[in-house]
């Protein structure tokens, strides 16, 4: 049976009829904006940030460490997180408006942004926001079909030897991906997506722990012997000069970029139940996730970096003999696989959300985007299906797939995608939104000092996005359209 719904929220639309109001239990069950009670958690909110930051880009750290050496590859790292952490701080505060603890909620990234700065910012904040998170999926579904595609192949050297070609092609992997994606898409919004996040989180930590004891054991083993350097590969032995710049460069913008969740922390922060308030809340779940996401990146990064020395490879996972022990291998990229099926609703649900509220702005006696349908589900109770919701978001993960099929090297462009979008929503952004929100006065100290904070990181930004052309550059030389390669 169709209901109507009224809209009360660009993330949510709770049925409202006068005898829904007057009954007793269902006002219980609603929150002070009228919408569902949130019932997030520090746990809760912790388990979405890990899964989107940890990703498997920690497993390229080892690599970052080489090119950086050990003082200024620990010290990025330490100093990203503080910088991550302090500005999520910032952008929590700003949830609520005129005042952190009190006042109008903010459900979305860009209405934080118009309550508080407005202008042509909030445009500017739409489409950084919605192009990373776009990039984002994409480039997890090529990174997803990568891990999926390194269990055949290992199995594949197991078998036939480590002389067979074992060419396997990524795109029927992709379209795995997709249709696994296209069923998970019919969640209905991040507020039922916490069991994914767990799920997800846990996997996250078992692969970084199975690359961590690789490296351990390969530490530790007799005759063990490997170059490492304070400044990492070496001028004119490891690697040329405009090769050490490029990859410094590129090194420093993976360490940025890969702590940066500021796309989706308002989306988290709006999941949390009150008390205590959501700004304290989300205050101590940024601390729980970059310090424990913190923790695997020095810890991989430096163990990977003492296992492999200068040759430390892009995925360090694939350097422990030639896919060997292959089952631990295996067991590894089913959990990357994982992990990245669940990162990829955390990060496409806010897309969701986004274009449906707008939809139902546009379109307010639309019954076909309004109109919901009832249907019990044995063991999990009733499911509101959207034939609108469906549709759309089915269409928006063929595209997706599509797209990371006809550039599968869309990790680069990725990249560059973060490099653009790092300093505005990360820094810029959340360091504006406070001195507007505290007033804080022009040019005095704490002025001064968050500009220049502000400006630190443009740089990073830019440099970043320069080494990221430069990788785009290379890939297309070897660009081959629908070509499997013999190498990942």
């Amino acid at each position: 049976m169709a209901s109507e719904f009224e809209k009360n929220s660009t993330n949510m639309y709770v049925e409202q009829s006068p005898k829904g109001l007057e009954n007793g239990q269902v006002q219980r069950n609603i929150d002070d904006d009228g919408r569902e009670k949130r019932t997030g958690t520090v746990l809760t909110a912790s388990a979405h940030i890990i899964t989107a930051v940890i990703g498997s880009g920690v497993l390229s750290l080892a690599w970052a460490m080489a090119q950086l050496g050990w003082v200024a590859g620990p010290v990025i790292l330490f100093l990203f997180s503080f910088i991550t952490y302090f500005t999520s701080t910032l952008l929590a505060d700003c949830y609520r408006f005129p005042g952190p603890d009190s006042g109008k909620r903010n459900y979305s990234y860009m209405e934080v942004v118009r309550s508080h700065l407005g202008g042509f910012k909030v445009q500017l904040c739409g489409i950084a926001q919605y192009g990373n998170l776009v990039g984002i999926t994409i480039g997890y579904t090529i990174t997803a079909s990568i891990s999926m595609k390194a269990v055949v192949r290992s199995n594949c050297f197991h078998k036939e030897g480590h002389q067979a070609s074992c060419i396997v092609s990524n795109y029927p992997y992709m379209a795995i991906f997709a249709i696994i994606q296209i069923i998970l898409s019919q969640i209905q919004n991040f507020h039922k997506l916490s069991w994914l996040s767990m799920l997800a989180a846990v996997m996250s930590f078992a692969y970084s722990l199975i690359g961590l004891g690789l490296s351990i054991a390969k530490v530790a083993g007799a005759g063990h012997h490997v170059k490492t350097s304070l400044t990492g590969t070496i001028v004119g032995v490891d690697v040329s000069a405009s090769q050490k710049v490029w990859r410094c460069l590129q090194s420093i913008g993976d360490i940025a970029f890969a702590y940066a969740f500021a796309t989706i922390l308002i989306d988290i922060q709006d999941t949390l139940r009150s008390p205590p308030p959501e700004n304290k809340a989300m205050k101590r779940a940024s601390l729980v996730g970059v310090f424990t996401t913190t923790l695997f990146y020095v810890l991989c990064g430096t163990i990977g970096y003492a296992a492999f020395g200068n040759n430390a490879p892009g995925n360090f996972l694939t350097g422990f003999g030639f896919y060997e022990p292959f089952w631990l291998i295996d067991f590894a990229n089913v959990c990357i696989a994982i992990h990245l099926i669940g990162a990829y609703q955390v990060f496409c649900q806010p897309i969701y959300s986004f274009v449906e509220g707008r939809c139902i702005e546009k379109w307010p006696e639309n019954k076909f985007i309004k109109s919901q349908h009832d249907i019990n589900i044995p063991w999990l109770g009733v499911y509101n299906l959207s034939y609108f919701r469906m549709i759309w978001r089915t269409i928006y993960v063929i595209v997706t797939a599509i797209i990371a099929m006809i550039f599968p090297f869309f990790n680069a462009i990725l990249g560059l995608i973060g490099a653009a979008s790092f300093y505005p929503l990360t820094v810029y952004f959340p360091i504006e939104m406070h001195i507007a929100q505290r007033k804080i006065p022009k040019y005095s100290f704490k002025w001064i000092w968050l500009h220049i904070l502000s400006w630190a990181c443009l740089i990073v930004s830019l440099v970043a996005a320069a080494g990221s052309i430069e990788g785009l550059i290379q890939d297309l030389k070897t660009y081959k359209p629908f070509k499997p390669q013999d190498h990942d």
